[in-house]
């Protein structure tokens, strides 16, 4: 299935043109801003000396390998996983669709498609942040020598990143799982659409993923559209729970960390083996490391330094230079 893994900003979608609010059903919703939400994570006081060394260790940097993950997000109003306390799994039992369950469950597809469906307008109205552009604008400093993120929400996609790898692929595609075509998520929002003419549900908090937490009746009836080509499954191009990251993609970043000089984690907890073999990496090629993160990460004894605080309130005042 390499035939849809991404190892450079996707051109199938055009951001500009993105709504701010859109409707499900009668219902709509629109953006709202992070800093009106209660589970973006507090930041500690971050002190002058730890800012001036990671404005050095920036600075030092001149192929800045950059791994980002879901606290870069939260800034934007996209809830997390794992923050304690305030993460999803903190606040609710719910928990990302098993890869396996999607493949061989109807049920579980058509419950998967209702709730994504449903929380697809407010998840894909969200934009970017300080930190995304702050990122960005290294990039076209040449600071940045490649950034990989564990997210999948296209938010580094909408500020304009070029040197990305979405690691988990991202849920503005769908892929085909049997032929391989690759179709905009908003072109199947349209499909949805017809195909549930009077479907409506309620929408709640929307997970980083798309998904909103619908009761079982409420996902009877909804419809879900086959591949328009050959009749097969169609499912986010985004790498589940319980399915790997592509071996060619993985590849593709290992080449580009051995040509780095640096690695900044920003906004990661690094549970996920997938990011964190990155890390183990670096630690083997003896390249620093610096940390990001509000709360510990998996990676916290490899690095040379660790700043706890929002990426956003940290990354925008660093200079690049």
């Amino acid at each position: 299935m390499s035939l849809w893994r991404n190892y450079t900003v996707s051109m199938l979608l055009s951001w500009r043109s993105l709504p701010r609010s859109v409707a499900v059903g009668r219902r709509a919703a629109s953006a709202v801003p992070a800093s009106m939400l209660d589970f973006v994570p507090s930041s500690s006081s971050v002190d002058r000396s730890s800012l001036e060394q990671l404005q050095a260790f920036v600075s030092q940097a001149s192929r800045l390998f950059v791994l980002t993950g879901a606290g870069l997000s939260t800034e934007s109003g996209i809830p997390d996983y794992r923050s304690e306390g305030v993460g999803l799994y903190a606040r609710t039992n719910r928990r990302p669709v098993q890869h396996a369950e999607f493949m061989r469950s109807s049920k579980a597809r058509q419950r998967y498609w209702a709730r994504n469906y449903a929380g697809w307008p407010l998840f894909s109205s969200h934009l970017p942040n300080s930190a995304h552009h702050a990122l960005r604008n290294w990039e076209e400093k040449d600071k940045v020598h490649w950034l990989v993120t564990q997210n999948v929400d296209a938010l580094h996609s909408k500020a304009g990143h070029q040197r990305l790898t979405e690691l988990h692929g991202c849920s503005h595609r769908v892929v085909c799982m049997g032929c391989g075509q690759l179709t905009a998520r908003e072109e199947m929002q349209k499909q949805f659409a017809a195909l549930n003419p009077s479907w409506e549900a309620s929408v709640g908090e929307v997970a980083p993923d798309g998904d909103v937490l619908l009761e079982d009746e409420q996902v009877l009836q909804f419809r879900v559209p086959s591949c328009q080509s050959c009749g097969g499954i169609l499912k986010p191009a985004v790498t589940f729970f319980g399915d790997v990251v592509d071996r060619e993609t993985v590849q593709f970043v290992h080449n580009r960390l051995a040509e780095a000089d640096a690695v900044l984690v920003a906004g990661s907890s690094l549970q996920v083996y997938s990011g964190y073999r990155f890390l183990l990496a670096a630690s083997e090629r003896r390249l620093p490391v610096a940390i990001v993160n509000i709360g510990p990460t998996r990676a916290d004894h490899l690095a040379e330094l660790k700043v706890s605080a929002r990426c956003g309130e940290v990354l925008s005042i660093l200079s690049a230079s």
